[in-house]
């Protein structure tokens, strides 16, 4: 699934496209999944901002669409065998592309999530200001979960999923499977800069593209941040600060890629 690098990147490059601009028309075929796309039509893209894995786009009218990607979803400049949406823009198109079909898109009054409740309920922004040690050491010593579920519940930090969860404890040289409430405040502290580290480099890279290609950028380049993976996919290969086998177990429901020598 896309995370919070693939997301920004996707905003960063869809926003000279969208902003200003009016959207004609939003056409689909499935009025379950994209709901009441047909109020988006006439209105100016105001402003395109993003809220964890969510992308919001500020309508004309006091209205917002509010994106998000699923697992394989994603935009493009151009119509592909895997378009679900087509938007008719001022001066163009816009087509939204995925596969398995888990994308979903809503248009309502501007910050009424009472159709979206997991937006309403998330943390912090890792990459902003308001992400302070502070609240952060405070979510850890509360938790009852392992470290890997409790960064991927999005109460810490919004947007961070399987990827940058596993880059992060490896940075941080932090097992998976420790109990977020067992950390010393020092411990603490080195996961909290590691994940905004990491979150900053993907960014910069332009997020991470797996084997499969599922997620590509609008223009159809690839991500660069995959090149950086220290322990994600790369079970039985040597880690890269102490040449121990890494390895993969099951956290949380979720595949997860660590160092049994170094993560402690």
């Amino acid at each position: 699934m896309p995370e919070l690098p693939e997301v920004e990147t996707t905003r960063r490059r869809l926003l000279p496209l969208l902003r200003g601009r009016r959207l004609l028309g939003v056409q689909h075929e499935d009025p379950t999944r994209y709901r009441h796309t047909g109020r988006a039509e006439g209105r100016e893209v105001e402003a395109l901002d993003r809220r964890g894995k969510f992308l919001l786009l500020a309508l004309s009218g006091g209205l917002e669409m509010v994106v998000h990607l699923g697992m394989t979803g994603g935009f493009r400049l151009e119509k592909t065998p895997h378009t679900r949406v087509r938007f008719r823009l001022e001066g163009g198109e816009l087509f939204f592309h995925d596969p398995r079909r888990f994308g979903r898109i809503w248009v309502v009054d501007r910050g009424d999530y009472r159709e979206i409740p997991l937006l309403g309920r998330l943390g912090p922004e890792p990459l902003s200001e308001g992400f302070a040690f502070p609240p952060f050491w405070e979510g850890l010593r509360r938790s009852r979960k392992p470290l890997k579920a409790l960064l991927l519940d999005q109460t810490l930090a919004a947007g961070v999923g399987n990827i940058y969860a596993d880059e992060a404890l490896f940075r941080a040289g932090l097992s998976p499977f420790r109990w977020g409430r067992s950390l010393k405040e020092e411990e603490a502290k080195r996961l909290f800069q590691s994940l905004r580290q990491v979150l900053a480099e993907a960014v910069a890279l332009g997020g991470s593209t797996l084997s499969d290609r599922t997620y590509q950028q609008p223009d159809g380049l690839p991500g660069g941040f995959q090149e950086r993976h220290a322990v994600y996919g790369r079970q039985g290969l040597p880690c890269p600060r102490c040449g121990h086998p890494l390895a993969k177990a099951v956290v949380g429901g979720r595949g997860t890629h660590f160092c049994p020598a170094c993560q402690t």
